[in-house]
């Protein structure tokens, strides 16, 4: 679909990166002049737009910001965009304006027999700020197909739909400890050495673990950063580590026993939510309109990565994401979408909106 390909061309090639203002006012003025909906923008930043009633509601959701483009991204302020070998190139075009595009079109064009929702928020690279900002003004759909990537996880160019996703704890666990010449070790307490007892603790800490549609589902646990002392000839008084735990829905490993360890403290930095879709009929509804979408044999799949799905799980949305960005390409310096998987995400997207 000519159109589909047009706006990602359009959005991907509109910076967002440190500004996503002029992003958003596209895709409103998109909006309004395409689809007759009802459409606002709040002051998070957010373009959402309604249209249609019922007795339930879906949302199409995705989101305009992107990460910071690699400097070949960018040429005089503007991005970069390539069309080649039936891919688009450039900053945004895989995470996620490709889908994106495929999203508002959809919407655009589904005839549904129920409320449908677009939402493209702001800040979800920063932490999922424009979704969070959209759930706590009220935000809540029954429903949710997220456009993040689920392409190539089955098996390669097959766009999957994924029930699941991990989300991110991101903590600083803090050891004192009392300065001394190391020349006297005794007389101080060596961070270090209690940071080091905390390490111990973290990795002797089960993963947590959970079920997804009847499959088991496991997330993790480790030590990622470490940093400690001040000169060769001091004992440490501070010693700092940092932990990454990738999280399950309703599952979380237990960090805060090092608390128990004398002079240890714990931090939480970060804590985005994991999603899990508990609705089997949603979902295979959903893997339905995939199937008949492309050639390929669509799976139910899980993601590694945590998405604004997860914010908008915790308030009770049934979710699942699906879209044209594949492993490996977002936030890349050759980030680039396939053209063709986005004209397909483009029909799931419609299908689900209207038959959903």
């Amino acid at each position: 679909m000519d159109e589909v390909t047009a706006l990602t061309r359009e959005l991907a090639s509109i910076p967002s990166h440190a500004d996503e203002t002029a992003a958003g006012d596209r895709i409103e003025d998109w909006l309004r002049a395409e689809t007759g909906a009802a459409v606002t923008r709040d002051a998070a930043g957010n373009a959402i737009a309604r249209k249609g009633d019922g007795d339930r509601s879906l949302a199409l959701v995705g989101h305009h910001d992107v990460v910071p483009p690699d400097e070949s991204q960018v040429d005089d302020g503007s991005y970069v965009i390539d069309e080649r070998d039936g891919r688009l190139y450039g900053r945004g075009t895989a995470d996620m304006k490709g889908s994106l595009a495929a999203l508002a079109c959809a919407f655009r064009d589904a005839d549904p027999s129920h409320e449908v929702a677009f939402a493209s928020f702001a800040g979800e690279e920063a932490g999922g700020v424009g979704c969070r900002a959209a759930v706590e003004a009220g935000f809540a759909p029954d429903y949710a197909v997220v456009g993040e990537g689920s392409t190539g996880y089955s098996g390669p160019g097959v766009t999957d739909v994924a029930v699941a996703h991990k989300g991110r704890r991101g903590s600083t666990v803090v050891a004192t400890g009392t300065a001394a010449h190391a020349s006297e070790p005794e007389a101080g307490e060596n961070a270090i050495y209690r940071a080091s007892d905390a390490v111990d603790a973290i990795r002797d800490l089960d993963a947590p673990e959970t079920n997804v549609l009847g499959d088991p589902y496991r997330g993790s646990v480790a030590v990622t950063e470490i940093e400690g002392g001040s000169a060769w000839n001091v004992i440490p008084e501070r010693c700092e580590i940092t932990v990454d735990e990738r999280t399950v829905p309703g599952e979380r490993a237990d960090i805060g026993r090092v608390e128990d360890l004398p002079g240890v403290g714990w931090t939480v930095d970060q804590d985005l939510p994991p999603m899990r879709c508990t609705d089997e009929l949603f979902a295979q509804a959903a893997l339905a309109a995939a199937t008949e979408a492309q050639e390929g044999d669509p799976r139910l799949v899980t993601k590694p990565h945590a998405t604004d799905a997860g914010w908008l799980s915790a308030a009770g949305t049934q979710c699942v994401v699906c879209g044209a960005a594949e492993p490996g390409e977002a936030h890349t310096a050759d980030e680039s979408v396939s053209l063709a998987v986005v004209e397909r995400c483009y029909e799931i997207y419609r299908e689900v909106a209207t038959e959903t």
